[in-house]
């Protein structure tokens, strides 16, 4: 009986001891997940910065647009159409006939092209025309232009590609792209662009200035 006592008291012991045993690293293990949020919550706050609570948003009640900018737009959407350009019109007799067959209107002297092909004038803004068909070509190309004359650019680049993707490897949309440049009343020049600008596959287009308009009296 008392060794049977004993071997009870020495496994009370044990299991008191794994008992303790646990709950100290049961303790361990929540002082370090404490931690680690709070170091979380202490990076957090350093990239964010002061968070404030967002109050609620006051109705926003749409304003109606100005008439005068929406019959501005109206007059602009109009000129746009009247100056639609078409395929038939002859461009081979306005070109020069240097190599890349540039294109310099009327009261534009060759000193203009040339600085144009040297690059004098810093590219702007471009239109890539790859893929499309002509129809969307030549409406793209009318509202780039369009736009580009009437947020004062003047050097604009038009990639057209080689044609190298064409049926029979005929760059339709180079020959296209120069009529109707031509009918363009904003384009004053044009000339094939540099190796590093496009080469045979892109023109450098040069636009007149905006006109301004005289003040209000």
């Amino acid at each position: 009986m008392k060794a049977r006592h004993l071997g009870d008291l020495g496994a009370i012991r044990q299991a008191l001891h794994d008992a303790q045993r646990e709950a100290t690293e049961a303790a361990a293990r929540a002082r370090e997940r404490q931690a680690r949020e709070q170091r979380e919550r202490q990076l957090f706050a350093l990239t964010v910065g002061p968070v404030n609570a967002v109050r609620r948003a006051a109705t926003i009640v749409p304003h109606a647009r100005p008439a005068a900018t929406a019959r501005q737009r109206e007059r602009d959407e109009a000129a746009v159409m009247r100056e639609a350009i078409s395929d038939e019109f002859d461009v081979e007799s306005l070109l020069d006939t240097d190599d890349s067959l540039s294109f310099r209107r009327a009261g534009i002297g060759p000193e203009v092209v040339r600085k144009l092909r040297r690059g004098v004038w810093a590219i702007q803004a471009q239109l890539d025309l790859h893929g499309l068909r002509r129809d969307e070509a030549r409406e793209r190309l009318s509202g780039f232009v369009h736009d580009a004359r009437r947020h004062g650019l003047r050097c604009v680049r038009v990639i057209h590609g080689k044609g190298n993707g064409s049926p029979g490897r005929e760059p339709v949309l180079k020959s296209k792209v120069k009529t109707w440049l031509v009918q363009k009343q904003e384009v004053i020049a044009f000339t094939q662009a540099r190796a590093c600008d496009g080469g045979a596959g892109a023109l450098l287009v040069l636009l007149g200035p905006q006109a301004t308009r005289p003040p209000r009296a």
